[in-house]
């Protein structure tokens, strides 16, 4: 898609709050908004693959019951007993990912990247290198397994000889590669913690809250200010009336899913019907 313009879906990590992101793609689809590309990272490498295998409404449907089977087979199930196990046995992390391809495996209808219906790139975090490293051909789950592996729940993927972890470690939300490949509009699908505003911490506990969040969000503040004129960019609403900040990440509590799927379609939606009143009464 370089330099063609277009429109970009751009999605970013957040582990199970990830699930907002498919509430957006519900009203981004009602709206017959399509990506001519999609770039995601981490948990949003999971939603964006499955939009970019099958960009049509239907797949949302399907999307939302990926979500929901998450839930059932516990990707990150186990007992406390059973994940101290599993530590000690591989000293690196806490959950294996075999539950996660299998999963993959079974809800992505093609296996590489020439096959997905939409341009797709995913970034990880390289190891060797340490640098960010875009995945945009090859086998498609195992990049995106790449993205995803959270540093100590799972383990390092490596792909041609080379270890990736998750790619929230060097870009959390990649607007800027949209950017550079050309987009002209940008739809930014998050978790929802870039709404709450940080405010310098109180506590002992805030102060890893803090640093973590100012390391996640910085690159995409600088995305934002260094826009490129032409280039316009929707940030969409999460919907949550408290945004969660980092210390309610909980990894392994999915029951709170489809209230988030529910939100942030519903805020979404509202968002874009406003665009859209807006451009028509510009016209």
């Amino acid at each position: 898609m370089t330099g063609t313009g277009g429109t970009a879906f751009v999605l970013g990590g957040g582990g199970v709050l990830g699930a907002a992101e498919v509430g957006m793609l519900q009203a981004l689809a009602e709206a017959d908004i399509r990506p001519d590309l999609v770039v995601g990272t981490s948990v949003g490498a999971i939603n964006g693959a499955l939009v970019a295998a099958d960009p049509t409404p239907g797949a949302i449907g399907r999307l939302r019951g990926v979500w929901e089977e998450l839930a059932s087979r516990r990707v990150f199930a186990g007992s406390v007993l059973g994940r101290v196990g599993t530590l000690a046995r591989t000293r690196t992390h806490l959950h294996p990912r075999e539950p996660l391809r299998e999963l993959l495996e079974a809800a992505l209808p093609v296996r590489t990247f020439a096959e997905l219906h939409v341009p797709f790139q995913c970034v990880a975090a390289s190891i060797e290198r340490a640098a960010e490293h875009w995945f945009t051909d090859g086998p498609l789950v195992d990049a995106v397994l790449a993205s995803c592996a959270v540093p100590g729940l799972l383990p390092p993927v490596e792909v041609d000889g080379e270890h990736y972890l998750d790619g929230g470690l060097v870009h959390s939300i990649p607007v800027g590669r949209a950017v550079a490949l050309g987009a002209a509009t940008v739809y930014v699908l998050h978790v929802g913690r870039i709404d709450r505003p940080l405010r310098a911490p109180t506590r002992p506990w805030e102060v890893a809250t803090v640093a973590f969040e100012i390391a996640r969000r910085h690159r995409f503040a600088a995305d934002l200010a260094a826009l490129p004129e032409g280039v316009t960019v929707h940030v969409l609403p999460a919907g949550d009336p408290a945004p969660p900040g980092a210390a309610n990440l909980r990894y392994r509590d999915f029951s709170g899913v489809s209230a988030r799927i529910d939100r942030a379609h519903a805020a979404a939606r509202e968002h874009l019907d406003r665009i859209a009143a807006s451009r028509d009464g510009g016209a």
